[in-house]
């Protein structure tokens, strides 16, 4: 063999080597929030499945932050290897005490999300500043048999106060669709959050009215975020209006 050939195949050698020694890329486990379900990941979910991730929409159960952090934590200690943690609305409550206790989570992305302090509850915190109107847009409270009650917004109302820069065609049938959350989830007291030991990004839309966009500033900073971004006109449900915006952030904090 000429010394070129063995030259050539050595760095064929060392370059097949480098590609096998590439880390696996994390897995990446998305959580709804309130009013809303899995699918309202789709979006994101197909740009990150493209791009070679796995991907798990959990199917959180709006009860309570306790028991809603433990499933979710039980989905993240079924994994191997690392694990980028997504929460959407009252599902950033959720993947703050999820994430808790789980040495793979290696970093957790806020979508127009709550990221609460310990002792902080989602509706405290969405009436911290002015903006929100989600109390007037709820449809008739459902009475549970253990006393408490189901939350729902009105469905005339959902477009406009949920998402309304997605398709009515769109919107009708998330309306329908949507995950009622109980009262108490949304005053249960959070516990110690995990932003302030894992790296955290954050991207919400100053057109939401749900959580006011001064309050989801307020939170990004106060984790400090790597990276916020701010979609301007962008409703509560950015990860469906803006998909490619909310995978770009969550490939940015996978790396």
């Amino acid at each position: 063999m000429s010394k070129l050939a063995a030259a050539v195949a050595i760095a064929g050698a060392l370059l097949s080597g480098a590609a096998l020694a590439q880390p696996a890329k994390p897995t990446v486990v998305l959580v709804h929030g309130a009013f809303a379900d899995s699918s309202s990941w789709n979006g994101v979910t197909r740009i990150l499945q493209k791009d070679g991730y796995t991907v798990v929409a959990a199917s959180n159960p709006l009860r309570t932050v306790s028991g809603d952090a433990a499933y979710v934590s039980a989905i993240v200690g079924s994994i191997e290897g690392p694990v980028v943690l997504v929460g959407h609305s009252y599902g950033g409550q959720v993947i703050t005490n999820a994430a808790k206790g789980r040495d793979n989570v290696k970093s957790l992305v806020y979508v127009a999300a709550f990221a609460p302090d310990a002792g902080e509850a989602a509706a405290e915190l969405a009436g911290k500043f002015p903006g929100g109107t989600l109390g007037q847009a709820l449809a008739a409270p459902v009475k549970l048999a253990d006393g408490g009650v189901d939350l729902s917004i009105d469905q005339a109302k959902f477009r406009a106060q949920f998402a309304h820069d997605v398709p009515e065609e769109e919107t009708t049938l998330m309306a329908a669709g949507q995950r009622p959350i109980t009262e108490a989830a949304l005053t249960e007291k959070s516990g110690e959050p995990a932003w302030k030991a894992l790296p955290s990004y954050f991207i919400y839309g100053d057109g939401d009215k749900n959580i006011p966009a001064q309050a989801l500033g307020f939170m990004a900073e106060r984790a400090g975020s790597r990276h916020t971004i701010v979609v301007k006109g962008a409703s509560h449900v950015v990860m469906v209006s803006q998909p490619q915006a909310v995978a770009n952030l969550i490939e940015e904090a996978a790396q």
